[in-house]
């Protein structure tokens, strides 16, 4: 994942965190804002309940290749924020990318695209 695409600084974070519009499930939560910028950008929260410090870099390296797979669907309005709430330490890969995907669609961040068949 490009630097472009990533949110570090604190002011920026917080912006994202006050803008209100949220959604979430028991597994992980995301806050949402449009973007002044050309291109989407996203952070992780992940707190110490969630595990050892192997278990969060995990999560983190999968919710990363979970995004740089789906990045081509990812709207570029948007900055968003995963918060990743412990519960979610005893999903498998697959049913964490489903219910992220779930929760980026609920909130209009990703895009559906069909093709139609001839």
């Amino acid at each position: 994942m490009k630097k472009k695409n990533i949110l570090k600084k604190k002011s920026e974070i917080d912006a994202v965190f006050n803008n209100k519009k949220q959604t979430g499930n028991s597994y992980f939560g995301v806050f949402m804002k449009d973007s002044e910028r050309n291109n989407f950008r996203y952070g992780m929260s992940i707190g110490k309940k969630f595990g050892n410090a192997v278990e969060r870099n995990k999560m983190k390296r999968q919710i990363r290749s979970i995004i740089r797979l789906n990045q081509t669907l990812i709207n570029d309005k948007y900055e968003f924020i995963l918060v990743i709430k412990p519960k979610a330490n005893q999903l498998d890969y697959q049913t964490i990318e489903i219910e992220i995907l779930k929760l980026l669609k609920k909130l209009k961040i990703m895009e559906i695209k069909y093709e139609k068949k001839k």
